[in-house]
């Protein structure tokens, strides 16, 4: 069946440049300023983190923000999201030395081989191994240096760019969202409600493999069907574009010996990966270790290739300039939360939905609080940040309109992943679309149908847990 023949409601949303969407989020924000009232909690440090003290809201004086205070967002945001540009700018230049020696995509020709005609079980392993690190270790910037490297296999299996993107964008989000062991989400929320650490792992567990199995089936039919008619390919005009570079394509493939130089480099670049996985887990690296290393793997990858000074000066180059859509993504998301922030309308707006969960029944104040957490993640993305300020307020609302704490934790887990996968506002996602080459409202297309199904599946869980008294307590 062709493209214009399948068409279904949601291939037909358009959505605007998503720098005119996050401008325009500004915009709005600045204006709401004027006309939320201003309000603040108090905020203390409890064991080095910074907390919300409960029933401490108050309002303040009014913070209008202008068109000078929309200006002066934009450098504090950028000055906010540099760490995650670096990461972009160190990434994007020392891949492209790496993939530049030919060393990846011999090894991808030779793996393509072997799997022939069992292409399919690449998706659901994938999305299974990223899935844990998102369970276990809240991989979720880590995720963007896997980006090219996927979204080059899924061409070589027949696929596309999307089925290479999701592959590792989904399986981060279906991992961080169960949270059966992420210490930054479900760990922290825990501590806070006092809950034993890791507690009810069981229904998290249950809830892991659910979501993974119904993203395994969207996405294994999506690239199923891509592979048998590339027509139908969300992304189909851009893979024309890319294949119009190509000197081969999947048919094409020619698997000869790779050479010395790129068994050492292939040698190298696992042995970085091993290196970033033992300090991530052994040292709690972040993005400042993971780009250091990923430098040293383009230069060590480069030299080994036999690249001279100049050519990798100008491939880095080359490299961190593909990076540049997303770094200023990264800045405008950022841009966004100072405005809040400044015009001190954030606290008012969690402090507005968490009071409107008072007034539900008992039975229902569960799936109240899942979808307040989804609506405050929309201003507020972080994992911890969300705790933080959340469930300070949430717990002792939960105690009092008879809701578990730990069903408490599981709404606000669930609220708070769930869209990350979609909302503009996220900088993650925002890299991970600038790498692969994806346009945000091709893949806010792909992907709206699996978030309503994830969204439905945490529904369930959550009125299951309301019901059976999610415990221990």
């Amino acid at each position: 069946m062709k493209a214009d023949q399948s068409k279904k409601w949601y291939h037909q949303i358009t959505m605007p440049h998503v720098y005119v969407l996050l401008f325009s989020f500004i915009v709005i924000m600045a204006m709401m300023s004027w006309i939320v009232p201003a309000g603040a909690f108090v905020r203390i440090m409890v064991d080095g983190r910074e907390m919300i003290k409960p029933g401490s809201f108050h309002y303040v004086k009014q913070h209008g923000q202008g068109i000078f205070e929309i200006l002066k967002a934009f450098p504090k945001g950028f000055e906010r999201g540099q760490a995650i540009s670096y990461f972009l700018f160190a990434t994007g230049g020392a891949f492209y030395l790496i993939n530049k020696t030919g060393a990846i995509e011999a090894a991808l020709a030779h793996l393509v081989k072997a799997l022939k005609g069992n292409e399919i079980i690449v998706i659901p392993i994938v999305l299974f191994i990223i899935g844990l690190g998102g369970s276990t270790i809240g991989m979720s910037e880590e995720t963007i240096v896997f980006i090219g490297l996927a979204v080059t296999l899924a061409r070589a299996m027949g696929y596309d760019a999307l089925v290479g993107m999701g592959m590792i964008s989904l399986g981060a989000g279906l991992g961080f969202t169960s949270g059966f062991m992420n210490p930054f989400s479900v760990g922290v929320a825990q501590s806070i409600a006092e809950l034993p650490m890791f507690s009810g792992i069981s229904l998290r567990l249950t809830l892991f493999v659910a979501v993974w199995i119904a993203t395994v089936i969207y996405l294994v039919t999506y690239a199923r069907r891509v592979k048998n008619d590339p027509t139908t390919s969300f992304v189909y005009e851009e893979e024309q574009a890319y294949k119009k570079g190509l000197i081969k394509d999947e048919d094409d493939i020619q698997v000869g010996e790779m050479s010395s130089r790129q068994k050492l480099i292939m040698l190298v670049f696992i042995g970085g990966f091993c290196i970033i996985g033992y300090g991530v887990f052994k040292f709690q690296w972040f993005i400042s270790e993971i780009g250091a290393v990923f430098i040293g793997m383009g230069l060590v990858s480069a030299v080994i290739g036999g690249m001279s000074a100049n050519d990798i000066a100008e491939g880095f180059i080359e490299g961190a300039k593909e990076m540049l859509y997303a770094a200023l993504v990264v800045g405008l998301a950022q841009s966004l939360v100072v405005i809040m922030e400044d015009g001190m309308i954030m606290d008012t707006i969690i402090h507005g939905l968490t009071g409107a969960i008072s007034t539900m029944p008992s039975y229902l104040a569960a799936v109240g609080m899942y979808f307040v957490q989804i609506m405050i993640n929309f201003f507020l993305s972080s994992g911890t940040g969300q705790a933080a300020v959340t469930m300070p307020i949430m717990v002792p609302l939960g105690d009092n309109l008879e809701v578990t704490r730990q069903t408490t934790v599981l709404a606000f887990q669930l609220g708070n992943g769930f869209l990350d996968s979609i909302m503009p506002m996220s900088a993650v996602l925002m890299a991970q679309l600038a790498i692969a080459k994806i346009p945000y409202k091709k893949w806010f297309r792909f992907a709206l149908p699996l978030m309503v199904i994830w969204l439905l599946i945490g529904l369930v869980f959550v009125l299951y847990a309301q019901f059976t008294h999610y415990g221990p307590f």
